[in-house]
């Protein structure tokens, strides 16, 4: 029996929670040089970070730095669970990418949602009890 061949999705960003936006901002800017921007509550309060200078990588904006891959910082909730740091996997189709998380194990966290200009996305727990999340980008934006 062969084995379909299944695209490599590569990560395209990280995410991790904050208790206080500020403090963090100035932590990432002071210790490694990250720049960031605060979103507003139209966007859950997210902070993003550009871990690199800008330059290209094919198949991502032109913003996207070369070699390094950027994140995303999101207010820390008592009431939601698994809040700990995180990869994001870029894939060309969400629905066949949650269809294969499950045939391999994996459960979905709910159903796509979609981020304005960024894409769809949706966390998954893999089969050790880590949570990650894909992202099917739109390339329009």
């Amino acid at each position: 029996m062969t084995t379909p061949t299944i695209p490599m999705c590569p990560v395209v960003h990280f995410e991790m929670p904050y208790r206080d936006r500020d403090r963090a901002a100035r932590f990432y800017a002071e210790a490694f040089g990250w720049q960031s921007q605060k979103l507003g509550p139209e966007m859950g309060d997210y902070l993003l970070v550009a871990t690199a200078p800008p330059g290209t990588r094919p198949g991502l904006p032109p913003h996207a730095p070369v070699g390094a891959i950027n994140g995303g910082l999101f207010p820390f909730k008592p009431d939601w669970p698994m809040q700990h740091p995180s990869v994001v996997m870029g894939v060309d189709d969400i629905r066949a990418a949650m269809s294969r998380v499950k045939a391999a194990g994996g459960e979905v966290l709910g159903e796509p949602v979609t981020i304005p200009g960024v894409g769809e996305y949706v966390s998954f727990v893999d089969t050790e009890g880590n949570r990650n999340s894909i992202i099917q980008p739109n390339m329009s934006a």
